[in-house]
């Protein structure tokens, strides 16, 4: 248990909440369920209702499946990072699924009371606002990458995201993802990512293994990525 609200305390002090006074987050979190998810599992499935959270321990990818069953991965979240405050707001507005790309665990907001505090607090409703509009920029800037990036573009963006995991870069830097995973996140097929990984395989500039990538020369491989704002 002592391990468990050291790991909740740690990604508070990393997610914006931090920013908030200590008995503002401790009522935001006061009914929070904490909740493990293996590597592969899909706790929250598209078209779910209202949820917050935040991710205590793991990474997590955030994605979208079409009605002939493709996907598209629109984000990648890490340790402290904030999940779904949007759909505290629109009912149904659970557009997206989220997959842990690695072990995780998720402390899991009951919504009627972050509504609530919200409701009564502006520095909290500020925050979530914020929350909201830097989620809008990066979804606006993922839409285009996949309305203009190459498929090459958006298979070494995604390789990059997997490598760094749930602390940041790595060294060595290994995307442990299968090619029918990565073609998953890119909404490609297994037969383009394979040529394709095929080609930067040639250049030098990765190594593949069984279930793995191992990036060789991430400066090169990130100058190939589509140009994304900071935000």
């Amino acid at each position: 248990m002592n391990v468990q609200r050291a790991a909740v305390a740690n990604a508070l002090s990393q997610s914006r909440l931090a920013r908030l006074p200590a008995e503002v987050t401790a009522a935001l979190v006061e009914e929070a369920l904490l909740v493990d998810v293996p590597a592969g599992g899909v706790p929250i499935r598209q078209g779910h209702d209202a949820w917050a959270g935040l991710l205590v321990s793991g990474l997590l990818r955030v994605f979208h499946t079409t009605v002939d069953g493709r996907q598209v991965t629109v984000r990648y979240a890490r340790t402290g990072e904030l999940l779904a405050i949007s759909t505290l707001y629109v009912p149904r507005a659970g557009a997206l699924g989220i997959q842990a790309v690695t072990a995780c665990r998720i402390l899991m907001m009951r919504p009627a009371t972050a509504r609530s505090i919200a409701e009564r607090d502006p520095r909290v409703a500020n925050l979530f606002a914020e929350e909201i509009a830097h989620r809008l920029l990066m979804f606006l800037n993922e839409l285009a990458g996949n309305t203009f990036g190459t498929m090459r573009q958006r298979v070494v963006r995604h390789m990059l995201d997997i490598a760094a995991g749930a602390s940041g870069q790595r060294v060595p830097l290994v995307a442990r993802v299968t090619q029918q995973a990565l073609a998953d996140d890119v909404g490609s097929v297994r037969e383009v990512v394979v040529r394709l990984l095929r080609e930067l395989r040639d250049e030098g500039l990765i190594r593949t293994g069984r279930d793995e990538i191992e990036i060789l020369d991430p400066d090169r491989l990130h100058a190939e990525t589509f140009p994304r704002g900071e935000y």
